[in-house]
């Protein structure tokens, strides 16, 4: 038994190290097995879809995602754990392409990743909601809101440079706050009266 559970530990890595060396989108499962030097039902035994795979590539980085929102859950000054959240989470999905497929998808195929995801979800909603409670985040944004934008955010970066990254956080950021209201300008012209 210890025999078999060490064989396949050594196929399981094999696998996660073939697949590291082909790009996400163009992950197959054959075309993993014939990487690893393994057979397909091999592969296919531990990771039985590509969105299972991809989960277990990306595990770490939704782990540390987790733990980045738990911090930012306990940290006093809400708006700005809320702010160097979502700065990290950003660079965790620019480092780690598989990470938005993971924290989009309505649910995780492997267990490790689902409680991870769920795990940092739940902290996220709770540091949101400080942050809203303290007044540094509009009130009609949601966690599945703040997700998405990340979404895009990591998308507009990979079409242009990475250069763009705190430009195009910095707006995210300036939309969630609170919107002012409009404060007549002085050099508003006075409204005419009637007969005026």
């Amino acid at each position: 038994m210890t025999r078999l559970r060490a064989d396949a530990a050594r196929s399981r890595d094999a696998i996660l190290c073939a697949a590291r060396r082909i790009p996400r989108g163009e992950l197959r499962l054959n075309d993993v097995a014939r990487e690893a030097g393994v057979g397909v039902a091999t592969v296919y035994r531990h990771f039985p879809t590509v969105a299972a795979l991809s989960e277990a590539l990306s595990l770490d980085s939704i782990q540390r995602l987790r733990v980045l929102a738990g911090e930012a859950e306990r940290t006093p000054d809400a708006g700005a754990a809320l702010h160097t959240l979502l700065a990290a989470a950003l660079e965790l999905q620019l480092a780690d392409e598989g990470v938005q497929a993971v924290i989009t998808a309505p649910d995780a195929e492997l267990g490790a990743a689902r409680e991870a995801k769920c795990a940092f979800v739940t902290s996220l909603r709770a540091a949101l909601e400080r942050a809203q409670d303290a007044g540094a985040v509009r009130p009609d944004i949601t966690v599945d809101h703040v997700r998405r934008m990340l979404c895009g955010v990591e998308h507009a970066v990979r079409l242009g440079s990475p250069d763009d990254r705190p430009v195009l956080l910095d707006v995210v950021l300036g939309g969630l706050r609170p919107a002012r209201a409009a404060e007549p300008s002085s050099s508003s012209p006075t409204p005419q009266t009637a007969g005026s």
